[in-house]
């Protein structure tokens, strides 16, 4: 019983203290009421920002792109014979018409010869058998003779006559077999290194080629992009406004191009389109083979454009901090694509308005807040 009364005692007090406190302006004077400290006022958020800019901005495509030679040739023996030379080093760059290998031509060259022996007795017999026509032609003249033996004579030259001709293309061939000897590049471009030494047997059944040259200067960068995209590329190309970057990794700077050609078909599995640009790569920059980050130019319009880091993304969608009389305001936006560092806004922002790059944790509408300077590095 005694216990009861203590609780109900205290329980009763407490009440007390809640309602003179709550009534304290009523009863307390007005001195000690203005003594009271005052609570603080809320404290800006610290933040970067910058303008909402209306410029010209770039119509972008971006793919991932492989590096492919404008010609690529596999050097190959047309004779079955040995390698007696060869004249270029592993790598090396090689100009059209550089000698490369030389191949063993002394069996051709003894062909020639005997050949010319031939052709040198058959025109011997040539002329015997014209001496024989004029010869057989005045005797018949003087009805010395018989056209019998005119015509024979007329047949014995014509036919040494077709056997010269058949000399001389026999000749021209074997002359044409000997060329061979001497392999010489083609093309100007890279070369690979030789997959035959002095002293190999070859033979035009062979698979792998002597060595294989590339042309990198200039260079083909083959990318696919979506078939929604064929009619720009098409007037891009037209106008001559489609320029082409590649950047290749670990490169300080990308490559710069334009648009050679659109392939005339559109993958039915994947609705891409392949796409080639040539690249001058002077430098050699872009090997053959390698994977490069194209960024494809169709053409510049007028569009708005912030820092892409000022863009935000929520469940309702995408949205930026626009700064208003010293608050932060949450302004919905539509990004129409991003180029490099910056989103190009479709709707949402006009330009001149003043967004929030960095600090958007601690904000909500209405929040106060204070421009800071760039973070170091930023």
């Amino acid at each position: 019983m005694r216990r009861r009364t203590w609780v109900i005692t205290g329980v009763m007090a407490i009440a007390l203290v809640a309602v003179g406190f709550a009534t304290r302006d009523r009863w307390m004077p007005d001195s000690a009421v203005a003594q009271s400290p005052a609570r603080p006022a809320a404290r800006a958020v610290p933040v970067e920002i910058t303008s909402a800019v209306r410029k010209a901005m770039p119509v972008t495509v971006d793919a991932l792109g492989t590096v492919v030679p404008i010609a690529s040739v596999a050097i190959k023996s047309r004779l079955e014979t040995e390698i007696i030379g060869v004249h270029f080093a592993d790598g090396a760059q090689v100009k059209e018409g550089q000698p490369l290998f030389t191949l063993d031509g002394r069996a051709l060259e003894a062909q020639i010869a005997q050949t010319e022996g031939v052709l040198a007795r058959d025109k011997a017999q040539l002329e015997g058998a014209e001496r024989d026509v004029r010869r057989y032609t005045e005797l018949l003249a003087k009805n010395a003779g018989t056209p019998l033996n005119v015509d024979n004579a007329k047949t014995q030259a014509d036919m040494l006559r077709g056997t010269i001709k058949a000399d001389e293309a026999a000749l021209r061939n074997l002359r044409v077999q000997l060329s061979y000897t001497k392999i010489v590049a083609p093309i100007s471009g890279r070369i690979s290194a030789a997959n035959v030494k002095v002293g190999n047997f070859v033979r035009p059944a062979d698979t792998a080629p002597l060595a294989v040259i590339n042309q990198i200067k200039p260079v083909y960068v083959a990318f696919a992009v979506p078939q929604r995209s064929l009619a720009d590329l098409k007037q891009a190309i037209g106008g001559g406004t489609a320029q082409v970057q590649a950047n290749v990794p670990g490169e300080p700077e990308p490559s710069l191009g334009k648009l050679a050609m659109i392939d005339n078909t559109v993958d039915a599995t994947t609705g891409m389109v392949m796409v080639r640009a040539i690249m001058n790569n002077q430098d050699e920059a872009l090997w053959p083979g390698t994977l490069v980050n194209t960024q494809l130019t169709l053409r510049t319009e007028d569009a708005v454009a912030i820092p892409a880091s000022a863009v935000q993304t929520s469940q309702s969608g995408t949205y930026v901090f626009v700064v208003i009389d010293g608050a932060a305001k949450a302004q919905p936006v539509t990004v129409a694509r991003t180029v490099g560092a910056e989103a190009v806004i479709a709707q949402g922002l006009k330009g001149g308005e003043t967004v929030v790059t960095d600090g958007q944790l601690l904000l909500t509408d209405g929040t106060k807040v204070a421009p800071r300077a760039p973070r170091v590095g930023s």
